[in-house]
């Protein structure tokens, strides 16, 4: 009974749904009561010139639904897919047209089509918007997170624009500009509190900070169903790019990324283990070891 009248509450809530543009804040912004009371509207609600959620529902509760809860469970799931796979669409469009095969943004042209961004982000806040967001799989919220951390840098980066590095936004990385759900978050915590303790050190080359030496920007969504696939496949382009990183099997010339988060890519074993997982090169254990000057200018 509990499932059904969740799943009636998220049905109504939808069917009720008008549209409405994304919220964001500046860092010291705070939520009345009065918009926390309307919350649970403001993100359901969506804009509608894209991704319509209302009409993508044709799940209605069945009285014999209510005797069996699994069943329950299971149109919830199939509800969940649905929010987190279809506006991936969208971002696909966005990236396909403005990111190109090596991962360079073209961030003016992007900037034309700031409000399909900010539609995305949108949509990105009404699938955190609910508890039922923790009964994901963990590729799905992996796969949710990287690809909200890669919109949200976007979006940060077309505010300023034009600009020559990320780094000439006052604290980019702590600037907490987005709601998402009932909560306001910035590019940290996104990185440090939610993705680095999914145990997945791979994230660090399908995440980008917009700049020179990060990973190339994928020009695709990154899916669940392709998760891992698409994790191995960014990691392996990241080391064999010799711009980033120069390995041979004695000498490693590595990003600094691998001295900054050194102990993600410990966790099974010694960084030249993992290494030697995703490069084609014979690597020796007693290989030197050395970290490159990182490049912060805009990767465009």
């Amino acid at each position: 009974m509990k499932s059904f009248s969740l799943l009636c509450l998220i049905c109504f809530a939808i069917s009720c749904a008008g549209s409405k543009k994304i919220v964001t804040s500046n860092e010291n912004s705070t939520s009345t009561d009065k918009e926390n009371s309307k919350n649970l509207d403001s993100i359901i609600e969506t804009p509608s010139d894209t991704f319509s959620i209302k009409d993508s529902l044709n799940i209605t509760p069945t009285k014999e639904d209510v005797k069996n809860d699994e069943v329950l469970k299971d149109k919830i799931t199939e509800l969940k897919t649905k929010f987190l796979n279809r506006p991936n669409q969208t971002w696909n469009e966005l990236l396909d047209l403005y990111v190109s095969e090596e991962g360079k943004v073209d961030y003016k042209s992007f900037s034309k089509e700031h409000q399909k961004l900010l539609d995305y982000i949108h949509n990105l806040s009404f699938i955190r918007s609910d508890d039922t967001f923790e009964s994901l799989s963990k590729n799905e919220k992996l796969a949710y997170w990287i690809n909200t951390y890669n919109a949200l840098t976007i979006d940060l980066i077309i505010r300023h624009y034009p600009l020559k590095s990320i780094k000439d936004i006052k604290d980019p990385w702590n600037q907490r500009l987005w709601k998402l759900g009932d909560k306001w978050y910035n590019l940290n915590e996104i990185e440090h509190q939610i993705l680095r303790k999914m145990n997945e050190p791979r994230i660090h080359f399908a995440i980008v900070c917009g700049s020179y030496s990060c990973p190339k920007l994928k020009n695709e969504a990154y899916t669940s169903e392709n998760l891992d696939e698409q994790l191995t496949d960014a990691t392996k382009t990241f080391l064999a790019d010799d711009k980033r990183n120069n390995i041979s099997s004695n000498n490693l010339e590595l990003s600094k990324i691998f001295q900054w988060f050194t102990k993600d890519f410990k966790q099974d074993g010694s960084l030249i283990d993992f290494l030697k997982k995703y490069s084609d090169i014979k690597i020796s254990d007693k290989a030197k070891k050395r970290f490159k000057d990182y490049n912060w200018d805009l990767n465009d």
